[in-house]
């Protein structure tokens, strides 16, 4: 059984999932918990922290959400194309 995929619906699930989590993490600066979160982060893998998280700016981070979500739609469309090409039956 081989199933076809829509690239217009593998670009959008993609798209809005990575989009999401930009979003996320955008809400994390806003809200000025993303220092810590970032800290914890890298010390649970044994890093020690150096990065500094910068002062939240609206446009910046609906630049980083439009972007990767353009991003991941991009891959999502060209992973379900390639899969079609693929699975030819």
């Amino acid at each position: 059984m081989s199933v076809r995929l829509s690239p217009l619906k593998v670009g959008l699930v993609l798209g809005a999932v990575i989009g999401g989590m930009h979003m996320c993490w955008s809400i994390l600066v806003a809200l000025g918990w993303a220092q810590p979160v970032s800290d914890f982060v890298f010390w649970m893998h044994f890093i020690k922290p150096i990065y500094v998280i910068e002062p939240f700016e609206f446009t910046r981070a609906a630049l980083l959400i439009v972007f990767t979500a353009g991003t991941g739609f991009i891959i999502g469309s060209v992973f379900a194309a390639v899969w079609n090409g693929l699975h030819k039956t």
